[in-house]
């Protein structure tokens, strides 16, 4: 990690620690939420874009580079990502909020609109992991996986193979003090194999920079508890954004959640997976440059003469 690497960075102190954050334009605010293993440098490819329309604004959560690192034995829990969030918008006075988030970042996204709808105006989702509509933990425990496979036996299989092919081994890896390994396994199996494996080596070293933030998360509480309900209560317009290379289980994750959501509309982004922002940045600005045009706030009438 280079000196420059987070130059032109400002920070916010929200919940007992240091946020860096950076900004662009001016407009209504679109926040942009990281995944596990990024930090903000994964949207520098959204940040002019948007930034020509609105005041965009980039972010890395709590553990992330170059924010403090974990502590040892830490849990990085969603739920208190969450709760940053919601007190980094307030304390920047960037609410209400277009949130943009990917994978972890997507759930933290969805989480905080379920707990503050009033700080959210939209959200724009690439794949979250919202694998406890399905389970109560991944490795899934065998009387909810045998239940599961019952009324939706594709998405039971692809969630026995993420948790047992991908959490079970990169949390022995971890524990075994192999984080290459780990990181490898973890890249293969929310990528693919083939996505992974042609990643510059600029994200490769960004992926373990954020190795600390993966082995809190892996080797702690893991997902949060979140039911049907949650997701049909949510009022915010709400963009599914897939990859078409994705691993089987983000595509079945979107599907759920295509049909709880309220208001929700849906696009895939050709020649990209998990990653889809880095890897194919043009359709994914056009996708949500698109999106917040469809929905950024109206200006009120003027009163009737």
């Amino acid at each position: 990690m280079t000196s420059t690497a987070f130059g032109a960075t400002k920070t916010a102190t929200v919940n007992g620690t240091t946020l860096a954050y950076r900004e662009q334009g001016e407009g209504e605010p679109v926040v942009f939420v990281h995944g596990g293993v990024s930090d903000l440098r994964t949207w520098e490819q959204q940040l002019p874009a948007v930034g020509r329309s609105y005041r965009a604004i980039t972010y890395s959560r709590r553990f992330a580079r170059p924010n403090q690192d974990t502590d040892p034995g830490a849990d990085d829990l969603m739920l208190l990502g969450s709760e940053d969030l919601a007190a980094f918008l307030r304390e920047i006075d960037a609410a209400p909020v277009h949130l943009v988030g990917n994978s972890g970042g997507a759930l933290i996204s969805l989480l905080t609109a379920m707990r503050h709808p009033d700080l959210v105006r939209t959200l724009v989702l690439e794949e979250p992991p919202v694998v406890s509509l399905f389970v109560k933990s991944v490795p899934p425990r065998p009387m909810d996986l045998l239940r599961l496979f019952v009324t939706r036996p594709r998405t039971a299989i692809a969630i026995l193979k993420f948790g047992v092919g991908t959490i079970a081994r990169v949390q022995k890896a971890f524990q075994r003090g192999e984080d290459d390994k780990a990181m490898r396994i973890f890249g293969h199996g929310v990528l693919e194999k083939e996505p992974f494996e042609r990643l510059p080596e600029a994200r490769v070293e960004q992926m373990r920079d954020n190795l600390s933030e993966l082995r809190a998360f892996v080797l702690g509480a893991g997902f949060p508890p979140i039911g049907d309900d949650d997701v049909r209560g949510i009022r915010a317009p709400v963009l599914l954004v897939t990859g078409e290379l994705s691993p089987a289980l983000a595509r079945r994750l979107t599907d759920r959640l295509e049909e709880l959501l309220p208001t929700v509309e849906r696009v895939e982004i050709p020649d990209a997976s998990h990653l889809m922002h880095e890897e194919n940045a043009p359709a994914v600005n056009d996708a949500i440059v698109g999106f917040l045009g469809r929905h950024h706030a109206r200006p009120m009438s003027p009163p009737s003469p």
